[in-house]
């Protein structure tokens, strides 16, 4: 499979940018955090869950849940892919047990979450690492190639034709028909859109004016409720173009266009060229809140520059204790060796061993 090495690749990455060497060879021998890593795989309890939030790890936590389900009679998980936004603020009212987020709370966010873990903090927990791709569906181009900012120039509605100057400079010597450009962005609230203008915000600021949030700030397009809605959308036109996590541009089939770097390449979304991107990503958080930065202007050579973070957002202390050891027992799962295996492939890359070490020592703590 395609996507098997990409754990390898992005556990080296970001031994660099971490300092942490638990990619070493002594991490690939038996011992006892290969131990706890089998026990919490198997750390069954029973009760519902209810959690939400974002549509781009749908994939993951739907593997996850079915896994963790089969093995565990008398637990129920259930996920809501409604968007990073709706999830945070269903966390907030407490009605989510726990939230998928693409992006990490914001600072008048931080408080309200915190206000529902009695004794401790809402903390963020890494997940899944995957990239954004930019899918496209136009008639006789199969390797579009763009720079930062002719695609920030497109989602900001001053590109309209497919055959602008811009895109012809981006694509020499290839044939480009003059359909109308239809973007396509997230309707709802959500973490991709959010990492997609901090990538345009970041690459390109004097073409793209909207700054970077999760709900779609720039005019015209057209809004498609979740990632396979935007998938779905660029399928059906002829002309268009989107934003979504990989694995939902994978399962529709679509192309998917090479987007310039720091280092002055275009580079194609690979495993190989996403974890490269992950070079320049830092741990930002403090004890076993794991919140994440990357670097959008990676000079990496090779590097694909659009990737995202996905974070389940869970009180580190508070939860009741009806919810207390299911939530450690699936979490746990998830960010467990065998959990992280099952994401090779769904389109996702594995936490590297140095990070899925980390979340596994902050679920264990929850209490």
């Amino acid at each position: 499979m395609k996507l098997q090495r990409h754990g390898t690749i992005a556990c080296l990455a970001l031994a660099t940018a971490l300092a942490v060497s638990a990619c070493g060879s002594d991490n690939n021998e038996p011992s006892s955090g290969a131990s706890a890593s089998a026990s919490s795989a198997a750390d069954c309890a029973t009760g519902t869950l209810n959690a939400q939030g974002s549509s781009a790890q749908k994939n993951a936590i739907d593997e996850w849940r079915k896994a963790y389900q089969q093995r565990c009679a008398g637990s129920t998980i259930n996920y809501e892919p409604s968007g990073s936004g709706a999830g945070i603020q269903a966390f907030i009212a407490g009605t989510a047990d726990f939230a998928g987020s693409d992006s990490a709370l914001k600072p008048e966010e931080q408080p309200q979450a915190d206000a529902k873990c009695p004794g401790g903090a809402a903390i963020h927990l890494p997940m899944v690492i995957g990239p954004v791709a930019v899918a496209y569906n136009l008639s006789g181009v199969d390797n579009l190639q763009l720079k930062p900012s002719t695609l920030a120039k497109i989602f900001a509605g001053t590109i309209t034709k497919w055959d602008d100057a811009a895109i012809k400079a981006d694509n020499p010597g290839v044939t480009l028909p003059s359909t109308a450009i239809q973007t396509v962005h997230r309707s709802d609230e959500s973490g991709t859109t959010d990492n997609f203008t901090k990538f345009l915000a970041s690459t390109a600021a004097s073409d793209w004016t909207f700054g970077n949030a999760k709900a779609w700030k720039a005019p015209g397009g057209t809004g498609a409720k979740g990632s396979d809605g935007v998938a779905s959308a660029v399928k059906q036109a002829d002309g268009a173009i989107g934003y979504m996590e990989w694995s939902f541009a994978e399962n529709g089939g679509l192309k998917m266009a090479k987007i310039g770097n720091g280092a002055g390449e275009y580079a194609a979304l690979t495993a190989e060229s996403a974890g490269k991107a992950i070079a320049g990503a830092q741990v930002t958080g403090q004890g076993n809140d794991l919140k994440m930065t990357i670097d959008y202007n990676t000079k990496e050579a090779g590097a694909y520059p659009i990737v995202l973070v996905t974070y389940e957002i869970v009180c580190s202390k508070g939860l009741s204790a009806d919810k207390l050891a299911l939530v450690k027992g699936f979490l746990g799962y998830a960010a467990s060796a065998e959990g992280q295996a099952a994401l090779t492939d769904l389109g996702y890359a594995p936490l590297p061993e140095s990070v899925r070490s980390k979340v596994e020592s902050a679920i264990q703590a929850i209490a």
